[in-house]
């Protein structure tokens, strides 16, 4: 499989690249990504065939179906590594919490976050290719608070690689940062950046589109990658957990094959939507794909509207921080599919230039044929907390996004998959405020709280957090990141 350039060709990159290239160096011609030249189509008969297989079998289908030249004794070590899950036979599993809405819970592995799906079998392949290749790669992170954890945890003690990676001071959770300033390995370096994700993600797209860094780097025999959602290597694996949880859902008598469900994703990057959207265009059967926001409201914007307008707005703290975004990096992606090179190059340069941009009336009916929004603020997002625990289900600020698109967005009465993208105990002041109505409450606390009142044990990865050495104390200006991540080198 060859992977596009979404912006097109300005004659210094190659029209076309394979896999292993994508992911080394994920930033195209004109500040784009790439895109897939075509999808599998893997239709009904391979969802037949994969009813009995667990999550690695169906992994391992779903990248030979992709046709990447990555060695499949390196795609056999990436994918072992969802042994290391809180259940090696399931560590995607998916609850049931209504007659017709299940939750696809993402966040079993080892940070507690749906970034380990994805990053976790990404730092062995990329590593692996490295070190092949010979070649040393410094890895850029920006993150919301779950990227980072997940990147530092695969990257670390890794050979051949150094992770820097970059989370807006204040805009994580304590226990997401504490994920992030407890890492020692010496290959590993986190910078706290006095701004908000925007500034972090900026950031790392302008490193990766600069000549200047690429060359400095080069003098250190060093070259630049990234482990953000820009990259492909993330979104391929992403795709996988929407089928798997199809399937479960059919395991479970849920279903039958071939019948219609909605997919629901809180989302802020797009990433999680993307994997969702390419599943369905590969042949899972999707009526629709439902886009839950908070009040940082762009993408909900865009999906009713066709606008997306950046003049007048900032990032909004909210009570779910990992969707605290306003440049959402994988709608250029959906663009290129249905728009192509020409006109999505045209609409994010409108966006970087003007910070705004309209779709035309047939473009939004294509959008809209696919997803539908609708946002959440945080009382309304705690009403859903308590009430989805009266009911026996405990979940995470984020999660409750979905609950209210669910309300909202369904026009057909099917079977509604939600994606689960934290644990509770990552945002455990915002639960314990829900569920009791204390306030003020630190991480540690709160998450006592919670365990009394649920009764259920905090996981010792998470306990263990507060008690851990600060190694990573480093908080600068946006305009430093550069220096301080050569200084790093």
């Amino acid at each position: 499989m060859k992977f596009l350039e979404t912006r097109g060709n300005d004659g210094q990159h190659p029209e076309k690249v394979s896999f292993s290239e994508a992911i080394l160096s994920p930033i195209s011609s004109f500040g784009g990504i790439y895109s897939p030249e075509s999808l599998p189509n893997l239709g009904e008969s391979f969802l037949e065939a994969h009813i009995k297989s667990n999550y690695k079998t169906l992994a391992a289908a779903v990248l030979t179906a992709f046709d990447i030249d990555i060695d499949a004794n390196i795609i056999e070590k990436a994918l072992a590594l969802y042994d290391e899950f809180d259940d090696s036979s399931n560590p995607v599993p998916v609850v049931k919490v209504k007659d017709d809405l299940f939750v696809s819970e993402l966040w079993h592995g080892p940070t507690r976050a749906f970034k380990d799906m994805a990053l976790q079998p990404f730092g062995t392949v990329l590593s692996s290719i490295a070190q092949d290749r010979d070649e040393h790669y410094l890895i850029l992170a920006a993150t919301s608070g779950d990227t980072g954890p997940a990147a530092l945890e695969t990257f670390k003690n890794k050979a051949n690689v150094q992770v820097a990676c970059m989370y807006p001071d204040g805009g994580t959770s304590d226990v997401q940062r504490l994920q992030m300033v407890t890492e020692d390995a010496d290959n590993l370096k986190v910078i706290g950046v006095k701004g908000d994700f925007d500034d972090t993600q900026n950031a790392l797209k302008k490193l990766l589109g600069s000549k200047k860094f690429k060359d400095t780097l080069k003098e250190k025999n060093i070259l630049l990658s990234a482990a953000n959602s820009v990259n492909f290597g993330r979104i391929i694996f992403q795709t996988i957990y929407h089928i798997h949880s199809y399937l479960e859902l059919v395991r479970q008598n849920a279903i039958q094959s071939g019948e219609k469900v909605y997919l629901n994703v809180p989302s802020g990057n797009f990433g999680n939507a993307l994997g969702g959207y390419y599943a369905m265009k590969m042949g899972l059967p999707v009526e629709k794909i439902l886009i839950a926001s908070n009040n940082n409201n762009i993408l909900t914007k865009l999906i009713n509207t066709g606008a997306y307008d950046l003049r007048n707005s900032s990032v909004i703290a909210t009570t779910s921080p990992a969707m605290d975004i306003l440049k959402s990096s994988n709608i250029e992606r959906i663009f290129f599919d249905l728009f192509g090179k020409d006109r999505t190059k045209d609409l994010m340069a409108q966006l970087d230039n003007d910070k705004h941009y309209q779709l035309d009336e047939s473009e939004l009916k294509q959008i809209q044929a696919i997803f539908s929004a609708d946002f959440c603020n945080d009382d309304e997002g705690k009403k859903y907390i308590k009430e989805a625990f009266s009911n026996g289900y405990l979940m995470d600020p984020h999660t409750a996004t979905c609950f209210k698109v669910y309300d909202t967005c369904r026009d057909k009465k099917l079977s509604t998959i939600i994606y689960s993208t934290a644990e509770w105990t990552k945002f455990s002041p915002v639960i314990a405020n829900a569920l009791t109505g204390e306030v003020d409450t630190h991480d540690l606390d709160a998450l006592k709280s919670i365990s009394k009142e649920a009764g259920i044990e905090i996981p010792a990865i998470i306990n263990g957090l507060f008690d851990k050495k600060i190694t990573q104390s480093t908080i600068i200006e946006k305009d430093e990141i550069e220096s301080e991540i050569l200084s790093f080198l």
